[in-house]
């Protein structure tokens, strides 16, 4: 004789089917909140002010977003690479108020009112910078990603100790890798133009 079904669903089925929609309504609950919040965050812009190679700009920024990512994506400046991101290659560096920082590292918003110089912006007019043009005269780039953010380093170096000896670039340039390494060619570039330099004080 066949078991009879019970016209009550037994206690195992409601604890699962509870289950079920429970998930359901805290997984929507979820999403929602989610949801708003990614709204909410992509309509809370910045206002901001930053000089670019000499161009006073005013622009709306996520308060996320890198320094190097509005130069990029806000300004069209593409000088500065995204790299590593990370802060340890150096692609990325650019001068603030006159001195090298990674711009991967830090946030737009924190800069508002600040001078920012990317190696489109070294050069007087089609006269190269002399660290520019020493580059190119010794060949120190291969694949050339990484050289936007050697030349702005070495700039920065040479402004902060002039004549500086051969030896001691290296190191004060260690902040900036190149995968390529044209690292002999790189010091003897930053070599002549710090010569250059010292002939035009």
């Amino acid at each position: 004789m066949p078991d009879e079904v019970s016209p009550h669903p037994s206690r195992r089925t409601v604890v699962a089917g509870g289950l079920t929609v429970g998930a359901a309504v805290a997984a929507g609950t979820y999403l929602s909140a989610a949801g708003a919040e990614t709204a909410s965050a992509a309509d809370a812009t910045r206002s901001l002010s930053l000089t670019v190679n000499g161009e006073r700009l005013k622009l709306a920024v996520d308060p996320r977003s890198s320094l190097l990512d509005t130069l990029r994506d806000e300004v069209g400046v593409t000088g500065p690479k995204k790299g590593c991101n990370q802060g340890a290659c150096g692609a990325c560096t650019v001068l603030l108020d006159g001195r090298r920082v990674l711009s991967c590292l830090t946030f737009a918003v924190l800069h508002d009112g600040q001078e920012v110089t990317t190696v489109e912006g070294i050069a007087d007019g089609d006269r190269l910078h002399p660290v520019q043009q020493a580059f190119m005269d010794h060949d120190a780039f291969q694949c050339g990603f990484c050289t936007s953010g050697q030349i702005m380093s070495a700039v920065a170096l040479l402004e902060e100790e002039p004549g500086i000896t051969e030896d001691r670039i290296p190191e004060a340039m260690s902040g900036n890798l190149c995968r390529c390494a044209a690292y002999c060619n790189i010091r003897d570039a930053i070599a002549s133009a710090s010569a250059t330099m010292a002939k035009g004080r």
